[in-house]
């Protein structure tokens, strides 16, 4: 621990001119929210708009000292990728990149635009398992070094600066400290940093409520490959946590929180409404916690939350309002069979809403000798307590109906 501790600060000085020495700053909005102190290390302010730039680039740097003739290699669809096309840039190193196919060309041309003429990218395979696949058969056909995202000493040690700025910025005791967790190689660093410097810093892990490989590693005492994940969170999206960061953080964790996907969701329109933070998914979990943890233990505590990035695409702005209002109770799905009679349509439009409900989605079937016909409705209501009387007033009209929200399986054959 002591040595990769050491690494670290060699890591600091090898990145400084280069990384963004990023803020952190107090939100009061959400300090009085909480009763707390409250914030926020804004590595989404990088140059590359997440932390990944620190690891990729003191990689690299030290690769470049052998002089590889092969260049390095690396499998990402996100900000590694952007990290490694950027230190392959300004170090004057060749890179190839593979990236799945179905990766947006928004993330593509950010590559494109960091690497410069430096890297070469290579799009194969339609998930990043695939992608990552050929980049380490590209690696042994060619002699070159892979550089991986997270389980690497290297790499480890270039995360663990956030840690080292952290502390040097704020003169505070940190009582907590909320670390997304994805791969784990910025818990890593930071469990090193703050074990050395701070020990009694309780460090909080946060996971994707769909991915939660760290959690489930720890319950189980040996890192664990989940056999399914949700992807909706990317940047933080992955079925295992490398051997290095699980070995550094399951002493040194204390606890670890998993996230809903839908409460990041939340957390994202509330950070650009209300904060002016545009940030993607991952870059919303340790702020997302906050308010699923035990009150009463943050009261007056003075806590720190890494927004570890903002590489969000904003053609997935209708997917996370979807997922927020779902999460917060407020969108709804029924399949309601409508009696086939002139007028029902408006019965249920005059009697069934309420007076500040929404209509958000409408699909009718028209069955002819049918007594009754399906359409599918989705609803947005003012209030999430208005269910109840909604549901109440389809009862009064002799409609029947299915809730979709509580059956997943039709949910996702009709609404998708």
């Amino acid at each position: 621990m002591n040595d990769l501790f050491q690494n670290i600060l060699k890591a600091a000085e090898n990145l400084d001119g280069i990384v963004k020495h990023t803020p952190i700053l107090k939100n009061e909005k959400w300090s009085a929210k909480l009763n707390a102190n409250i914030y926020f290390k804004r590595e989404d302010l990088q140059v590359v708009r997440s932390y990944k730039i620190r690891g990729a680039y003191n990689k690299i740097s030290q690769i470049c000292h052998n002089k590889p003739q092969k260049g390095v290699v690396c499998a990402s669809a996100g900000n590694h990728a952007q990290g490694v096309a950027m230190a392959c840039n300004l170090l004057g190193i060749q890179g190839t990149i593979f990236m799945p196919t179905t990766t947006p060309a928004q993330k593509i041309r950010q590559v494109e635009y960091f690497g410069k003429t430096s890297v070469e990218i290579v799009l194969f395979g339609d998930t990043f398992d695939d992608a990552s696949k050929k980049a380490l058969e590209y690696c042994e056909e060619n002699k070159s070094i892979f550089v991986h995202p997270f389980d690497d000493f290297e790499v480890i040690s270039g995360q663990g600066t956030v840690g080292l700025e952290i502390l040097q910025d704020l003169k505070e005791k940190i009582d907590f400290l909320f670390v997304p967790i994805g791969g784990g190689g910025l818990a890593a660093g930071l469990c090193t940093v703050f074990s050395q410097l701070s020990p009694e810093t309780r460090i909080v892990g946060v996971e994707p409520e769909g991915a939660a490989s760290m959690k489930v590693s720890i319950q189980n005492n040996e890192n664990t490959t989940l056999k399914e994940i949700d992807r909706f969170v990317d940047g933080a999206a992955v079925k295992r946590v490398g051997d290095k960061n699980f070995d550094i953080c399951k002493s040194i964790l204390s606890e670890i929180v998993a996230v809903p996907e839908g409460k990041v969701c939340s957390t994202i329109l509330e950070l650009y409404n209300e904060d002016a933070i545009v940030v993607e998914p991952a870059g919303a979990l340790s702020i997302s916690a906050l308010e699923l943890f035990p009150k009463n233990k943050l009261i007056g505590k003075n806590i720190v939350c890494v927004v570890s990035g903002s590489n969000n695409d904003i053609l997935r702005t209708e997917e996370i309002k979807e997922k927020a209002l779902f999460y917060e109770g407020l969108k709804h799905y029924f399949l309601i069979e409508f009696p086939q009679r002139p007028g029902a349509l408006k019965d249920f439009v005059t009697f069934g809403l309420g007076e500040k409900d929404d209509i958000t989605f409408f699909q009718f079937n028209k069955k002819h000798n049918k007594e009754s016909g399906p359409a599918i409705v989705g609803i947005e209501l003012h209030e999430k307590n208005d269910l109840i009387a909604f549901k109440e007033r389809l009862d009064k009209l002799n409609f029947n109906f299915t809730h979709l929200n509580n059956n997943p399986l039709l949910y996702a054959q009709l609404i998708g």
